[in-house]
C-alpha cells in the first residue's frame, strides 16, 4: 500500500480539484464520482430542499466544502445551512443537515467515517441514502448508521420528508418526467 502524500491545509485550500476532494488530516482524498442514480437522487433532494427553502429558512448547498475540524474538510452531496449563516466560501458553522448518497463501490463503513465527522462538528442530522437499494440510514444516538423509518426529519425544525416521496421524485426523474 502506497504512503499517502500529505499536504498542508493552506495548499489544499488554494488548489482547485475537479471534482472537489475531501481533505483528511493532510491527505487529499478523491470522492466517488456520482453515476446516474447518485446524480438523480442529488437533483431530487436539491429540488425538494430548494422549493422549501423559505418555509424552512435554509439554503440547500450541493457539494459545498464543510470544515468539520481544523484538519478535515468534507464535501457532502447536499447540505442545508441556516439562511442566516454567513456567506463564507467554506461552511464553518455546523449545517442543519448533511446528506450523503451512496454510489456504486461505496459501503456503509465508508459512510460511517463521513457521518462521524459531521456529527463531531455538531451537524444536527445526517442522512445516508442509497438510491439503488432504495434504503435510507440515519445515525443512532451512538452514531452508528441504522435503517431509517419512512419519515426523515431534523428534530426541532420543520424539516420533514417522506422517504417514499423522495423515491417518487427520484423515480419521476429517472423516467424523464
Amino acid at each position: 500500500m502506497a504512503t499517502p502524500v500529505l499536504i498542508p491545509v493552506e495548499q489544499y485550500l488554494s488548489t482547485s480539484y475537479d471534482p472537489d476532494c475531501d481533505y483528511i488530516d493532510g491527505e487529499v482524498q478523491e470522492r466517488n464520482r456520482g453515476e446516474r442514480p447518485h446524480s438523480l437522487m442529488q437533483l431530487a433532494l436539491s429540488a425538494i430542499f430548494y422549493s422549501n427553502r423559505r418555509a424552512w429558512k435554509v439554503l440547500p448547498m450541493p457539494e459545498q466544502r464543510v470544515q468539520t475540524s481544523a484538519t478535515r474538510f468534507r464535501i457532502p452531496d447536499v447540505c442545508l445551512i441556516a439562511a442566516s449563516d454567513p456567506a463564507d466560501p467554506i461552511v464553518h458553522i455546523p449545517p442543519i443537515l448533511c446528506v450523503e448518497i451512496i454510489s456504486s463501490g461505496q459501503t456503509l463503513r465508508h459512510m460511517q467515517e463521513r457521518t462521524d465527522d459531521y456529527l463531531a462538528m455538531g451537524v444536527q442530522q445526517v442522512w445516508v441514502l442509497d438510491p439503488v437499494r432504495r434504503e435510507a440510514f440515519i445515525p443512532s444516538p451512538s452514531g452508528v448508521l441504522q435503517p431509517s423509518p419512512d419519515n426523515l426529519n431534523v428534530s426541532g425544525t420543520p424539516i420533514e420528508l417522506s422517504w417514499t416521496e423522495i423515491l417518487r421524485e427520484y423515480d419521476d426523474l429517472a423516467a424523464g418526467r
